[in-house]
């Protein structure tokens, strides 16, 4: 089974102004004339760490990582304002421009599987391949089985935990109250709330319990940025219309595609990764037998490292 490459430092380190308000974290490590690929962080609002440049050769790849805004080591951290999918998208395309790139492998995992999806739509001329991992499709019934009814069902403890800091009597839209905590005054309380949305999210997020994974979720800087984005992105439906990913797949039918998905992931179902493989004629769909949603899950990784290396293997073979 395939491991993470050895960690790697990056060769260059940017910050990168995309707006009045916001400049981008964004660095590049691996090969400078290798394959470009871009690893597109999931959240809204996750960030990027080392091993996000570790599930590719470094001498095959000119690997570039960014932290989107308000995220991670980008500022100002935790903004919402000029922070939209729109928004996101034309950053991309500027990191795109700005590292003189002509066309990319995109690689993102749950909404950077969304976002890359895209991103990919609007401009398809510039994205070579697609490595997509735990299908997220920003649609209405992919938050409500988050945040209504359907994970809860699977893991009723961590939903207890989860509800418990809102009121009976607002527990009826779970998102509008974790958000109005999270863009609140009182500080105690914006805390809180963060720590117990991330909780909530990272317990479900692996197929065996993982406290790494909850610890680094809930880390007060993660948190809070995570929180405060992701709540203010789905209340807003992503800022798409309704399905619009699957809508356009028309428009990257021909682009190659690996989708890699746990069948036991809980937090985005395994069904997502179906309805957008049956609309893509040019993806392959790899289903992990022992995984749930995490990309550090061993037989994902296994996967994710296979998909990276086969369309390295396949763009030489073309050029």
């Amino acid at each position: 089974m395939l491991v993470l490459y050895p960690e790697l430092k990056p060769n260059q380190r940017h910050r990168l102004k995309v707006s009045d308000i916001h400049e981008l974290y964004l660095d590049e490590s691996g090969n400078p004339d290798g394959i470009p690929v871009l690893f597109i962080h999931g959240g809204p609002g996750g960030g990027c760490d080392g091993d996000s440049r570790r599930f590719y050769d470094p001498e095959a790849y000119h690997i570039i990582t960014f932290d989107q805004r308000g995220c991670g080591r980008s500022t100002p951290h935790g903004e919402l304002r000029e922070n939209t999918t729109q928004d996101l998208i034309a950053d991309i395309e500027t990191i795109r421009d700005f590292l003189n790139i002509d066309r990319l492998v995109l690689f993102g995992g749950s909404w950077g599987a969304a976002l890359g999806l895209l991103y990919a739509q609007r401009y398809p001329e510039h994205v070579l391949a697609l490595v997509l991992r735990g299908i997220f499709l920003c649609r209405q019934g992919d938050l409500d089985w988050l945040y209504v009814d359907g994970t809860n069902r699977v893991f009723p403890d961590y939903w207890e935990e989860f509800i418990k800091p809102i009121p009976q009597q607002e527990r009826g839209d779970l998102i509008q109250a974790y958000h109005a905590r999270l863009v609140g005054e009182d500080e105690l309380a914006r805390m809180a709330a963060a720590k117990a949305w991330c909780a909530w999210e990272a317990s479900c997020s692996t197929l065996r319990p993982n406290a790494d994974i909850v610890a680094k979720f809930t880390k007060p800087h993660n948190a809070l940025a995570m929180a405060r984005i992701e709540t203010h992105y789905f209340l807003n439906k992503g800022f798409i219309e309704e399905n619009h990913i699957l809508k356009n797949m028309q428009a990257i039918k021909d682009i190659p595609g690996c989708i890699v998905h746990g069948r036991y992931d809980m937090g985005c179902p395994l069904s997502n990764a179906l309805s957008l493989h049956q609309r893509w004629p040019a993806s392959e769909l790899h289903i992990i037998r022992d995984a749930g949603h995490s990309s550090s899950e061993p037989a994902t990784v296994d996967a994710l490292i296979l998909a990276v290396q086969d369309i390295a293997k396949k763009l030489k073979t073309v050029s």
